[in-house]
């Protein structure tokens, strides 16, 4: 299991263009993708579960990757994230 730290730096937070970017990238690993913030967390491979987290900027959130291609997942995401968001 790999974890990756982001913090939100879009001043909308994470809203539905970048959200769906990640989620579209995630869903192309086999590794299970799970998104935390807070106290809340989502699959990371289901838009309306990642946007109902509600993540605004500044927020500090977790990736985690559980499987075989979780290092390759978690550059994708980090990728996605320093881009987009």
């Amino acid at each position: 299991m790999q974890e990756l730290s982001y913090t939100i730096k879009d001043p909308d937070g994470i809203h539905a263009r970048p959200a769906g970017l990640l989620v579209k990238a995630m869903q192309g690993f086999q590794s299970k993708i799970t998104i935390k913030a807070g106290e809340k967390q989502a699959d990371g491979k289901k838009l309306f579960a990642l946007m109902a987290l509600g993540i605004k900027q500044g927020a500090a959130i977790t990736l985690t990757a559980d499987g075989p291609d979780e290092v390759d997942a978690l550059a994708s995401a980090q990728a996605i994230l320093s881009e987009n968001l």
